[in-house]
């Protein structure tokens, strides 16, 4: 019997520009640790706030990639 298995964590990514971005940096950042990436999934939107003003945008990003352990 063959099938794959694979192993998903979750992520923050940040920006200053957009929650775009933010999710773009999450997965820049995991593809230089791990391989074989497979989904994405934003699993929530945030945004910090100083003086009434929105600072940065945050995506927390669920990520699976291909588990190869034993």
């Amino acid at each position: 019997m063959s099938g794959s298995v694979y192993k998903i964590i979750e992520l923050v990514g940040t920006s200053d520009t957009s929650w775009e971005k933010a999710a773009e940096n999450a997965v820049a950042r995991a593809t230089k640790s791990l391989r074989d990436l497979r989904v994405a999934e934003i699993t929530k939107l945030d945004m910090t706030i100083n003086d009434g003003k929105v600072i940065s945008y945050r995506a927390r990003v669920s990520i699976s990639f291909k588990y190869e352990g034993s």
